[in-house]
Formats: structure tokens, C-alpha cells, sequence
């Protein structure tokens, strides 16, 4: 899985990398869903920092189709509400 992360970089994430960064995600959607800008904005925070720690980070020059974005960690709520997809940010592709 390719993620975006924006106004930063794509990283590659396997299968365990994406079990570590599933039930964060699943926060931030909550978070989102129930208007709290400071639990979403924490969990967000956490998630893209749980996608740099778990991810591996493509190379500058390497472009590739990304599966999910995830908003730069500074985005409000309400700016990443467009993003928002019924199944968070980071989509679940292991059906």
C-alpha cells in the first residue's frame, strides 16, 4: 500500500505496517464523525506519525499511485473532512 502523506512524502507500507496504523486511523474517523477538532486533530497527529515510523519512504524521484492520502498533521478538521471516506483516511484494501 502507497500512502501519501501530504505536503510531505509517499511511503510504503506492507501488511504489518498497516495493522499498526488501522486502529489510528479508525480513531481519527470517530473523531471526525463526532465533530471533536482536538481528538481528531491529536489522532492525526498520531497517525502520521505512526505512517512515517512504520512506513518505508519512497525515493525522492520515485512517483507512484498513491491508495490513500492523509492530511499534513496542521489540517483542521474541518479541511480534512473533504478527504474523509466512510472507511477513514486509509482505506481498508484486504477484503
Amino acid at each position: 500500500m502507497i500512502i501519501r502523506v501530504l505536503s510531505d512524502s509517499q511511503y510504503r507500507l506492507d501488511d504489518a505496517a498497516f495493522a499498526a496504523i488501522d486502529p489510528i486511523d479508525d480513531r481519527v474517523q470517530a473523531a471526525a464523525e463526532s465533530g471533536d477538532a482536538e481528538a481528531f486533530s491529536a489522532a492525526l497527529g498520531e497517525l502520521v506519525d505512526a505512517i512515517r515510523a512504520h512506513g518505508a519512504p519512497l525515493a525522492p524521484d520515485e512517483f507512484l499511485p498513491s491508495d490513500a492520502m492523509v492530511p499534513s498533521p496542521d489540517t483542521s478538521l474541518e479541511e480534512a473532512q473533504v478527504l474523509l471516506g466512510d472507511e477513514g483516511l486509509v482505506p481498508n484494501t484486504k477484503t
